[in-house]
């Protein structure tokens, strides 16, 4: 059966700043979701990471299908209505047009989607961060599917073996999606060159060379390219399907336990470490560390099973832990050097109005 599984993630507003969204957003959305998805969509489900609420879904009508993306967004201004009746802070702060055109992506909410077809079995893995930007999941997706150090199907699985293809697109450009396509094993060494920008080079999509079919899909608007001026991070979501011809599932949670150094965090503005935290996790330290969720699903006939929370495991525990110290240290910094952004990825913060004034006050001294 051919199915479009997509994920559509904003932040209509929150509790206490950036932590969490009202119990009242949350009904708000899925009631919408309920009410108007019967004719439109075939399952959905609603979670939140830090203050983001996420709406899960599977249709049929393909990926950017406007009627699908025009409920979503009508999901997010009700919820917004009701975050402003609130007093919530940030209501409708990812919605960052007046009306709908056709397709949220481009319109401040992250968006992946992929059309697929399903096998008998079809697991896959919904990923979504907060406090962060879509180029925090460049080393994990790379990692999972391209080092057999963490994914060692590359070596066991025959399928597996021919690699597969990169869809990187450079998200500075703004006049359209300018992207490269590259392939695993041979093009490892240009991969790596262009993700080792996060904040430029994003893995967009990643395809089985084996059979063609789509493995991994990634949110890669980015929101200052879109409002005309720094807004923040964009809290990405992927979906990711997992074994047979694609890395076991454990393959791609492993890179996580990293707990790798990520932009974002408070006014996303400096770099810390990636966290992976359970379900419906709260935002707390330093509007962070920048988080990550994972929920796992089996999907047949466009009907999802329970969630399983990839994160529950004690081994989790232990790495939160390890991760909180990664966090501290460079937070001991505070705005000196790697712990806070660089000058291009502020441009649009009020370091600029600073910059300008002071730029105006130097001397040139004479011989």
């Amino acid at each position: 059966m051919k199915i479009t599984l997509g994920v559509i993630k904003a932040d209509i507003g929150s509790i206490g700043g950036h932590i969490k969204p009202s119990a009242a957003v949350m009904k708000a959305v899925r009631d919408y979701i309920e009410s108007h998805g019967k004719k439109k969509i075939i399952d959905f489900f609603i979670s939140h990471t830090g203050d983001d609420v996420a709406i899960l879904m599977t249709h049929t009508g393909g990926v950017g299908d406007a009627e699908i993306h025009k409920m979503a967004w009508d999901a997010f201004v009700a919820g917004t209505d009701v975050a402003k009746s609130q007093g919530l802070y940030g209501a409708g702060q990812d919605l960052l047009k007046d009306a709908f055109s056709g397709n949220v992506k481009g319109m401040g909410p992250a968006v992946a989607e992929m059309e697929i077809e399903e096998r008998p079995n079809e697991p896959f893995l919904f990923f979504a961060a907060d406090k962060t930007e879509p180029g925090a999941y460049n080393l994990p997706l790379f990692l999972g599917f391209a080092d057999p150090m963490y994914c060692p199907g590359l070596m066991l699985s025959p399928s597996m073996a021919e690699g597969f293809k990169f869809v990187i697109m450079d998200v500075d450009y703004t006049e359209g999606d300018r992207i490269i396509e590259l392939n695993t094993p041979e093009d490892y060494y240009d991969i790596t060159t262009l993700l080792r920008d996060n904040s430029r080079f994003v893995i967009e999509s990643i395809w089985s060379r084996h059979n063609g079919d789509q493995a991994a899909a990634v949110s890669t608007s980015r929101l200052r390219n879109i409002a005309g001026k720094y807004t923040g991070k964009d809290d990405p979501v992927h979906l990711v399907r997992t074994q047979s011809a694609f890395p076991a599932t454990g393959e791609l949670l492993s890179p996580y336990a990293i707990g790798h150094y990520v932009a974002g965090t408070m006014r996303g503005s400096h770099n810390g470490p990636m966290m992976p935290c359970k379900q419906n996790t709260n935002i707390s330290f330093f509007d962070g560390p920048a988080v990550v969720t994972c929920a796992a699903f089996c999907v047949h006939n466009g009907k999802f099973t329970e969630p399983a929370d990839a994160f529950d495991h004690p081994f989790w525990d232990w790495s939160r832990d390890q991760i909180s110290q990664k966090a501290l240290e460079i937070r001991r910094q505070g705005f000196s050097g790697p712990a806070m952004l660089p000058y291009d990825d502020l441009e649009y913060g009020g370091i600029v109005e600073k910059m300008g004034k002071l730029d105006k006050l130097f001397t040139v001294r004479g011989d």
